[in-house]
């Protein structure tokens, strides 16, 4: 069982903030990811969504999903990422539950449901302690950055 901190996360991903949604993987192995969102109070994003009433938008929700997956991925296919890009093609079964709200440690959880050598499909669930708050089937492309 690996775990990744925050400059393991960033030597895969390109993102960075405020845009880098996972700040730590609790654990890696090639049939699961476990990994965390701490949301503060600090995040840009609750100025405006909602000011009084701050609410995590369920986007960016899904989008932490995705970047967990694109990190339970990587090691799995020889992922370079000075070559590679990880994009999302898909989501469906889509479903929010509850609202994320600051000072929630929100738990991405991601399994494959089918890996391939340029697309995979796999389930996410986001919780709160042992709430589902957000639930998808994620579909992502492995690409050549630049090609030919």
């Amino acid at each position: 069982m690996d775990t990744m901190d925050i400059l393991a996360i960033q030597a895969v991903l390109p993102h960075r903030y405020p845009f880098l949604l996972v700040d730590r993987v609790d654990s890696l192995t090639g049939e699961k990811i476990v990994a965390r969102k701490m949301v503060t109070g600090n995040e840009p994003f609750f100025q405006g969504h909602f000011p009084g009433n701050p609410i995590m938008p369920g986007v960016l929700i899904l989008e932490a999903l995705a970047q967990a997956g694109a990190l339970l991925a990587a090691p799995q296919v020889g992922f370079d990422p000075s070559r590679d890009a990880i994009f999302l093609m898909s989501m469906d079964k889509v479903k929010f539950r509850k609202p994320v709200v600051p000072g929630d440690a929100l738990v991405l959880e991601v399994v494959p449901l089918r890996k391939g050598e340029a697309v995979w499909k796999m389930r996410g669930e986001a919780k709160v302690g042992d709430m589902v708050v957000a639930e998808a089937e994620i579909v992502a492309g492995i690409r050549k950055l630049h090609e030919g």
